[in-house]
Protein backbone atom coordinates (compact mmCIF):
# COMPACT_ATOMS: atom_id res chain seq x y z
CA UNK A 1 0.00 0.00 0.00
CA UNK A 2 2.17 2.20 0.93
CA UNK A 3 4.74 1.66 -2.28
CA UNK A 4 1.36 2.19 -4.23
CA UNK A 5 0.26 5.51 -2.77
CA UNK A 6 3.98 6.67 -2.15
CA UNK A 7 2.43 7.24 1.75
CA UNK A 8 5.69 7.51 4.40
CA UNK A 9 4.11 5.20 7.53
CA UNK A 10 7.58 5.58 9.14
CA UNK A 11 8.04 2.87 11.36
CA UNK A 12 4.38 1.44 10.43
CA UNK A 13 5.68 -0.01 7.01
CA UNK A 14 4.98 -3.61 6.73
CA UNK A 15 5.48 -6.05 3.72
CA UNK A 16 3.20 -8.94 3.83
CA UNK A 17 1.60 -11.22 4.40
CA UNK A 18 3.78 -13.55 2.99
CA UNK A 19 2.22 -17.24 3.34
CA UNK A 20 4.40 -20.07 2.46
CA UNK A 21 3.06 -23.83 2.15
CA UNK A 22 4.69 -26.78 1.82
CA UNK A 23 3.10 -28.38 -1.05
CA UNK A 24 0.81 -26.84 -3.15
CA UNK A 25 -2.65 -26.20 -2.70
CA UNK A 26 -5.48 -24.19 -4.37
CA UNK A 27 -5.72 -21.13 -2.11
CA UNK A 28 -8.14 -19.69 0.33
CA UNK A 29 -11.93 -20.92 0.04
CA UNK A 30 -13.94 -18.75 -1.78
CA UNK A 31 -17.30 -21.15 -0.67
CA UNK A 32 -17.54 -19.58 2.84
CA UNK A 33 -18.36 -15.79 1.94
CA UNK A 34 -18.40 -12.50 4.59
CA UNK A 35 -14.53 -12.03 5.18
CA UNK A 36 -11.46 -13.52 5.89
CA UNK A 37 -10.37 -15.06 9.08
CA UNK A 38 -13.99 -13.96 10.85
CA UNK A 39 -15.36 -16.49 13.46
CA UNK A 40 -17.82 -15.25 16.25
CA UNK A 41 -16.05 -14.23 19.68
CA UNK A 42 -12.26 -13.99 18.24
CA UNK A 43 -11.13 -10.65 18.85
CA UNK A 44 -9.63 -8.19 16.26
CA UNK A 45 -8.42 -4.83 16.13
CA UNK A 46 -9.50 -2.34 13.50
CA UNK A 47 -6.66 -0.19 13.18
CA UNK A 48 -7.38 3.23 11.30
CA UNK A 49 -4.39 4.54 8.88
CA UNK A 50 -4.54 8.26 7.15
CA UNK A 51 -3.55 8.21 3.39
CA UNK A 52 0.00 9.20 4.81
CA UNK A 53 0.43 6.30 6.39
CA UNK A 54 0.27 7.15 10.07
CA UNK A 55 -2.12 5.42 12.72
CA UNK A 56 -5.30 7.81 13.17
CA UNK A 57 -7.45 5.23 15.87
CA UNK A 58 -8.48 1.95 16.37
CA UNK A 59 -11.07 -0.13 17.77
CA UNK A 60 -11.31 -3.33 19.69
CA UNK A 61 -13.66 -6.18 17.76
CA UNK A 62 -15.06 -9.02 19.78
CA UNK A 63 -16.73 -10.73 16.31
CA UNK A 64 -20.38 -10.98 17.00
CA UNK A 65 -22.23 -14.17 15.92
CA UNK A 66 -23.57 -11.58 12.74
CA UNK A 67 -19.81 -11.63 11.74
CA UNK A 68 -20.33 -9.10 8.41
CA UNK A 69 -22.75 -7.14 10.74
CA UNK A 70 -19.99 -6.51 13.31
CA UNK A 71 -17.19 -5.80 10.87
CA UNK A 72 -19.90 -3.64 8.52
CA UNK A 73 -20.22 -1.40 11.58
CA UNK A 74 -16.55 -1.15 12.19
CA UNK A 75 -15.81 -0.22 9.16
CA UNK A 76 -18.65 2.40 8.99
CA UNK A 77 -17.25 3.63 12.22
CA UNK A 78 -13.74 3.97 10.75
CA UNK A 79 -14.46 5.38 7.66
CA UNK A 80 -16.54 7.92 9.49
CA UNK A 81 -13.44 10.02 9.92
CA UNK A 82 -12.45 11.59 6.58
CA UNK A 83 -9.04 11.57 7.88
CA UNK A 84 -9.13 7.35 6.98
CA UNK A 85 -7.79 6.09 4.37
CA UNK A 86 -7.78 2.26 5.24
CA UNK A 87 -8.00 0.42 8.23
CA UNK A 88 -5.89 -3.42 9.18
CA UNK A 89 -7.71 -5.79 10.75
CA UNK A 90 -5.56 -7.83 13.13
CA UNK A 91 -5.80 -10.83 15.70
CA UNK A 92 -5.51 -9.67 19.32
CA UNK A 93 -3.41 -11.91 20.34
CA UNK A 94 -0.20 -11.72 18.22
CA UNK A 95 -0.54 -7.94 16.06
CA UNK A 96 -1.03 -10.75 13.01
CA UNK A 97 -2.24 -9.15 9.74
CA UNK A 98 -5.77 -10.38 8.68
CA UNK A 99 -6.49 -8.12 5.66
CA UNK A 100 -6.97 -4.45 4.76
CA UNK A 101 -10.13 -2.72 3.50
CA UNK A 102 -9.58 0.73 1.67
CA UNK A 103 -11.86 2.94 1.20
CA UNK A 104 -14.06 3.68 -1.56
CA UNK A 105 -12.60 6.67 -3.18
CA UNK A 106 -8.89 5.32 -2.50
CA UNK A 107 -8.76 2.06 -3.66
Amino acid sequence: WAAETGARPGAYDEQGPVFIHADPCAGPSRGRGGYPFSRAGALRTVRRYSAEGHIVGGRLLEIPEDEEQGFDAAFDEAFADPRVALVHVRAVEYGCFHFEVRRRDTA
